[in-house]
């Protein structure tokens, strides 16, 4: 009887070579590898899809909205959220969410009961107020609502409550957002951007324009940038409508806040101006705006964008302390800072202050999740210097 010949393991597949080495497959070494990187960069992801989500709320407001944040129901003044039911007042179970009508019982502590004569199931895409979905398509369609009787008017739904002018806190909330993070992170970004241009400029001429422009620096990181943007708001009058209050802040943010990210840029740049590829592309006469964007900023791109999130809650919290001192956005606008002023002493003894404390939890998730983006920024750029050092330790070993 003949044996079957050993296969030698030149003429094995790879994955019957891996086995009868006692190793893994090339693809089962590369999804570990991917899986030990994304452990890697947890933070950074985390910070990411929390930071994604506020971006969502951002774009889809309206439409996730189930009424105009400006509509005021008196009748149902700090009206508690609304409860959501599957089963009714005669213990029958449903298979789709419902509500009940609700009428005030004591106006003293805004107590209300429930009216269990008829159920108000919810739907989907159902039909409300009028909007401009992602600013160019017309409709009035809603992620959810309350259906009614043809000619009948349905009762809210309230998520988180109403305000003391029957305002849905869900739907204020949801523009709140809008509004807070339309006028955070741009003014972080275009003073970002001004920042980089100043500090890039200063750091790669050096001399007088370096002298004047980092002096120019120092003042603006001197002078207290709440009390000076209090100060110019003053001049202007208080009933100022939305979209000027939102071009004021901006502009006020940017003058103000340019300064710290611009010394980072100088510094980054007056370093590496000094680097082999920079002098290498200046010996060949390359123009300074080629070696300050194709040698320069590419290689400053990463610390100057963690930089720039580092940066980005102060913008935040600094347009929501003015909201809440009453020189932001005016009622009946809403922005994070103006829906906390509705706070009051006695938002324990109503029973739902989750619901009224929402706007700081807001701010809360969104702070956070912008430090954790910052921290997994600031873990990669250490690892590409490390990885780049010992680039240079192997080059001149050989």
């Amino acid at each position: 009887m003949k044996w079957p010949e050993k296969q030698s393991s030149a003429t094995l597949s790879p994955p019957a070579e891996a086995c009868a080495k006692g190793r893994p497959s090339k693809g089962a070494s590369a999804w570990r590898l991917g899986l030990r990187k994304l452990r890697g960069r947890g933070s950074l992801i985390a910070g990411i899809s929390v930071v994604g989500v506020f971006g969502l709320v951002f774009f889809l407001a309206d439409w996730l909205a189930p009424y105009d944040y400006r509509s005021q129901s008196r009748p149902e003044s700090m009206a508690p959220p609304t409860p959501i039911r599957f089963r009714d007042a005669q213990g029958q179970l449903h298979a789709w969410p419902f509500i009940y009508a609700r009428r005030l019982v004591d106006r003293s502590t805004h107590r209300y009961e429930e009216i269990t004569d008829r159920a108000y199931p919810l739907e989907l895409f159902a039909r409300g107020y009028s909007y401009e979905f992602l600013w160019f398509f017309p409709t009035n369609l809603h992620l959810f609502g309350v259906r009614g009787d043809a000619g009948a008017e349905a009762p809210r739904v309230y998520l988180l409550g109403a305000d003391k002018f029957g305002r849905d806190r869900f739907s204020r909330l949801l523009m709140a957002t809008y509004y807070s993070l339309l006028v955070g992170p741009i003014g972080a970004l275009l003073a970002g951007a001004l920042g980089v241009l100043i500090g890039v400029v200063a750091g790669y001429k050096g001399g007088w324009t370096d002298t004047v422009l980092m002096r120019a620096a120092d003042v603006m990181l001197a002078l207290p940038a709440l009390v000076l943007i209090l100060a110019v708001r003053a001049t202007f009058p208080p009933g100022l409508q939305p979209a000027g209050a939102i071009k004021l802040l901006l502009v006020l943010f940017v003058l103000l806040g340019w300064a710290e990210i611009s010394r980072l840029a100088r510094g980054l740049t007056m370093e590496l101006r000094q680097r082999d590829h920079v002098m290498a592309a200046v010996s060949l006469g390359c123009s300074p705006a080629q070696i300050i964007l194709r040698h320069i900023l590419l290689n400053a791109a990463l610390p100057l964008t963690t930089q720039a999130v580092l940066i980005l809650p102060t913008f935040l919290l600094a347009e929501t302390a003015l909201s809440y001192l009453g020189v932001g956005l005016q009622e009946p606008e809403a922005s994070w800072g103006s829906l906390l002023t509705a706070v009051d002493n006695s938002v324990f003894k109503r029973g739902h202050a989750f619901a009224e404390l929402s706007p700081a939890l807001a701010i809360t998730l969104f702070v956070f999740g912008v430090r954790l983006i910052g921290d997994g920024l600031e873990k990669e750029r250490r690892e590409l210097e490390v990885e780049r050092s010992t680039r240079v330790e192997r080059s001149d070993q050989q």
